[in-house]
């Protein structure tokens, strides 16, 4: 999560505490994601020493008030202006235990399959009785359910289509890797070293 620029873009609307500032992301992302405070006290604190934010007062209770600067502004512009980046170096815990069942003889690609369909299909559920049992009022809780749901469904589909591709294989995945011994020498017409 881009937790410096949540901090930024919060304070456009006015000097905060770090608790306020807590209180009001949970509340703009419908309580999806809860804040540990002591992080945003932190994360604040850099953002001082970096010159995007600065005190604007410290009230009775020994509460410091943070405002944005021009710097913080231009940094927020940048983010809302730069796409998020998908990466296929992203690491993906599914893909990864996937991959490997397939790649090795650890486990069956089609219990592994098996058991995750399962699971999503469970949170697939979850995720939409409480997306309609959500208040219209709520946007940004209906927002995150939906975004959950699209990525439970699209998740689905990727099993189906993994499950297809390995029943369509011909031959068994190849379980390991040759091993390649070392050349020491220039290659002869036979392939072997000099």
């Amino acid at each position: 999560m881009a937790f410096r620029e949540t901090l930024l873009v919060l304070l456009l609307d006015g000097p905060s505490h770090g608790y306020q500032l807590k209180l009001d992301f949970e509340t703009a992302t419908g309580d999806a994601w809860p804040l540990n405070v002591g992080q945003v006290y932190s994360t604040l604190q850099r953002l001082e020493r970096t010159g995007l934010v600065e005190v604007e007062s410290t009230d009775a209770e020994g509460r410091i008030r943070y405002e944005i600067t021009e710097q913080g502004r231009t940094v927020v512009e940048q983010w809302f202006s730069s796409p998020v980046e998908q990466s296929m170096a992203t690491r993906d815990d599914l893909s990864m235990k996937l991959l490997l069942s397939i790649a090795t003889s650890a486990a069956d690609p089609a219990k592994v399959i098996g058991t995750q369909r399962g699971a999503t299909m469970r949170a697939l559920q979850d995720y939409t009785r409480l997306r309609e049992e959500t208040n219209e009022s709520d946007l940004a809780w209906e927002l995150h359910l939906d975004r959950l749901i699209i990525r439970s469904e699209a998740e689905l589909r990727w099993l189906d289509r993994v499950e297809d591709r390995l029943a369509a294989r011909t031959t068994t995945p190849t379980k390991r890797r040759p091993v390649v011994a070392k050349q020491t020498g220039p290659v002869t017409s036979k392939g072997g070293a000099r």
